[in-house]
């Protein structure tokens, strides 16, 4: 198992130095400016954070990239069009293009809610439907008569599959200093239903769209490396116990380590691109030919196709490569005393366990620019029991419907640069970074702990750590 230097045990004393009162700030360590390595990092920190390729592209992976943006973000139309190469929409879908969901390949957000009413139906948040039972590949079993997906727009002829309600119930906690503050529980209510009614034990889980940065330099870091994090939080003994989803991959047609998805449920960025297309779009690829259309769902059987498949497949390879290349951007401030304190909090709340910091990327299959990298996108990659509170009740794969996968921290604090707003966690409840720490139970209920005890200088440092990711 490869060493991580936050693992020493002298962390918390090694290479720190004393801050004002007394307090000891985490040492720096240089290389942590460029978290996306020396290939796959970039200096913005504006609007378009998120939406450059890796500076290491050949110029070749350059004018993919280019290519790939266009069919990424430009709108889908309905078939038959002029516009051949970018019709075939729907029968049933969420949203036009992926970047309606990825807005400048951000996050995703729920919809608002205004005087207690919703005020439109979600797009960048979509519901995952199932029922008890495991398809052929071992993955969720759709809803007869919906799906694995509801859609709630469909095309001119085609019924749309309903309306999601969101409402908030708002729970009122306190730090033990006595600074109050408040949760927002959501709940989910399908209503409006375009085909009938459910079946009576329909699971629902919301997902909302993560922002989409080194996503391929993901893909490179070695499957030992992950499975070498639950060995050794096993043997910490500290409760955390963290575990690889196992996954089908339909473009390699085999069961792969579960890398990306809210619960780790899909293995590579060819898989995940051309499923949103499918589900989120109704658009077909080589790798999911087939339209999502239930046997009660006459209407989108019958809707006109935008061809066989509708995104080709040399298109379909330079949106892969666009999702695989957006480049990480730097650090901000990360040697200043807050946040190198924030760090120090951080550690000591053992949020590290399973937010590994770093890795040293092996060989990606297909991106030379993105091997051999030191990163460190915060992250173990594995399943963790996220509590009560968290749990969706809806099994994905190996993942149970109380575990969620490690997200990835970097780019965590330009949300709000790029996006416009704050909103964290798989189904964006919570409303700032404190309130997503707060949501954390379960394996982290330790860690949750440590920080309602904080005083709220160090509350407030430990989120400028979060910023500065």
């Amino acid at each position: 198992m490869r060493m991580y230097k936050w693992l020493i045990p002298a962390f918390c004393v090694a290479g720190a130095v004393m801050a004002g009162g007394g307090a000891l700030l985490a040492r720096f360590e240089p290389d942590e400016a460029l978290p996306g390595g020396q290939t796959a990092t970039i200096d913005d920190h504006g609007k378009n954070a998120f939406s450059l390729p890796a500076p290491g592209l050949t110029d070749a992976q350059k004018t993919d990239f280019v290519i790939g943006n266009s069919f990424f973000k430009k709108a889908w139309v309905e078939a038959p069009s002029s516009t051949a190469a970018r019709d075939g929409l729907g029968p049933h879908f969420i949203a036009r293009s992926c970047g309606a969901c990825h807005a400048l390949d951000g996050r995703g957000a729920p919809p608002d809610i205004e005087n207690g009413i919703q005020a439109e139906q979600p797009m960048a948040l979509l519901i995952r439907l199932s029922i008890p039972g495991q398809d052929a590949h071992g993955g969720p079993l759709p809803e007869p008569v919906y799906g694995g997906q509801f859609n709630n727009d469909a095309i001119p002829g085609v019924a749309p599959e309903g309306k999601v309600e969101i409402r908030y119930t708002e729970i009122a906690g306190r730090f033990a200093d006595g600074t109050r503050y408040t949760l927002r529980q959501p709940s989910y209510r399908l209503t409006d239903l375009g085909y009938g009614p459910m079946d009576p034990g329909t699971l629902l889980s919301p997902r909302v769209a993560p922002h989409m940065v080194g996503l391929g330099l993901l893909e490179a870091i070695r499957t030992e490396d992950i499975l070498a994090n639950a060995t050794r939080q096993a043997a910490e003994g500290r409760g955390i116990r963290g575990e690889p989803n196992w996954v089908w991959d339909a473009p390699s047609g085999k069961t792969v380590l579960g890398r990306f998805g809210w619960k780790g449920n899909v293995g590579t960025i060819a898989h995940q691109s051309a499923g949103a297309f499918r589900d989120d779009i109704g658009i077909t690829s080589q790798h999911f030919p087939e339209q999502t259309c239930t046997a009660r769902q006459a209407d989108c059987r019958a809707a006109p196709s935008g061809g066989e498949p509708e995104i080709d497949a040399r298109k379909m390879d330079q949106v892969i490569l666009y999702s695989q290349t957006l480049a990480v951007p730097s650090r901000r401030d990360p040697q200043s005393p807050a946040v190198l304190r924030g760090k120090q909090v951080f550690a000591d709340a053992n949020c590290v366990s399973c937010h590994v910091p770093s890795y040293t990327t092996g060989q990606h299959p297909t991106l030379a620019a993105l091997s051999n990298q030191k990163i460190w996108p915060y992250t173990d990659m594995l399943l963790h029991d996220m509590g009560d509170g968290l749990a969706d009740g809806r099994p994905d794969f190996k993942a149970n419907g109380r575990q969620w996968k490690t997200p990835p921290l970097w780019g965590l604090g330009l949300i709000p640069a790029v996006n416009g707003h704050s909103n964290y966690l798989h189904d964006g409840r919570a409303r700032n970074l404190m309130e997503a720490v707060l949501w954390h139970g379960g394996e982290a209920e330790d860690s949750k702990q440590y920080v309602l005890k904080l005083n709220r200088q160090d509350r407030d440092n430990l989120v400028r750590f979060l910023e500065s990711l």
